[in-house]
């Protein structure tokens, strides 16, 4: 299993958490996201590591901007 943490901009209310997960949830081998709305922080929980411009994609999908691009 592989976790990254990734920054991502907008995000404001359960509203914002629940479009971000259920994007981001949807990538292949995503097993896991959890997001801190307080820090921006979104944390994936995936079988292998993902392709940073899917990631990048499924967040701006759900109207959010990914800071950074890779995540960390």
């Amino acid at each position: 299993m592989v976790q990254k943490v990734y920054d991502v901009k907008g995000m404001t209310c359960a509203h914002c958490v629940q479009a971000v997960s259920s994007e981001i949830h949807g990538l292949p081998g995503v097993k896991d996201v959890q997001v801190d709305l307080p820090s921006d922080k979104v944390t994936v929980t995936s079988e292998e590591p993902l392709d940073p411009a899917a990631v990048a994609a499924a967040v701006d999908e759900a109207g959010y901007e990914l800071v950074g691009g890779e995540g960390q």
